[in-house]
């Protein structure tokens, strides 16, 4: 594994865990009726998590722990806030899923990439839809 391919997995270990530690705080502020929608994508976010930790363990690389904290771009108050928040949890991990798929020299690695990607885009989009924004999707999702 190329430093370039290393350094984009990392960058995306560190995108999920600070998307798990948000979407604490989305399910806080949420509307209750999104409880299971928020509840499946915590479990994705954690999933992408724990496969990335293994990929980069396997590929000998030691995997960064999680940081202490993190800090929310914005005050986060109710269910418009955390839906906002949402969106940009979804953008962020887009882009750094993107970079991987930019910079993987094997297959397994490029499509890790591509499926996150696909996923965060249809989470952000999901978002956009429920915050109204026309259109709900992006041409070319995880653009920076």
């Amino acid at each position: 594994m190329s430093g370039s391919e290393q350094q984009a997995l990392v960058d995306a270990l560190r995108a999920e865990y600070a998307a798990v530690f948000c979407y604490g705080v989305i399910a806080a502020y949420s509307n209750p009726d999104r409880d299971a929608m928020i509840a499946e994508y915590t479990a994705a976010h954690r999933a992408r998590r724990d496969s990335t930790i293994d990929a980069l363990t396997a590929a000998g690389v030691s995997a960064p722990s999680a940081d202490a904290g993190y800090t929310v771009p914005f005050p986060v108050v109710d269910p418009i806030s955390a839906a906002k928040l949402g969106a940009l949890v979804e953008s962020e991990t887009a882009v750094a899923w993107r970079s991987v798929i930019e910079r993987a020299q094997f297959e397994h690695s490029r499509r890790t990439g591509i499926d996150a990607l696909t996923d965060s885009a249809i989470r952000l989009a999901t978002w956009q839809t429920i915050l109204g924004t026309t259109p709900p999707t992006a041409p070319f999702p995880g653009q920076p």
